[in-house]
């Protein structure tokens, strides 16, 4: 168990160099985060309007907003280099 813990500290130490995501990795998160929250949106805009048409609409036209605002977002924050630790 001592020995485990102890090759496990090592092996996490030589993996420490912060890796960069390709573009595609980015737009892929971006396109599934963005069906969860599109079904979070729809779903509070039939809730709140009480017709699935209107939270239907609602729901997709702030999917392709947002998936193009989490993109850029995303890509801004992989350039910074704050909060990324090399050891």
């Amino acid at each position: 168990m001592f020995l485990d813990l102890h090759l496990n500290r090592k092996k996490s130490r030589q993996n420490t160099t912060p890796t960069k995501e390709s573009i595609s990795r980015s737009a892929l998160k971006a396109i599934s985060w963005r069906l969860v929250g599109t079904m979070d949106t729809i779903l509070i805009a039939y809730i709140i309007t009480g017709a699935i048409s209107q939270a239907l609409s609602i729901g997709f036209v702030e999917w392709g907003t947002k998936i193009v605002l989490y993109f850029f977002h995303e890509r801004l924050w992989n350039k910074l280099q704050w909060g990324k630790k090399i050891k």
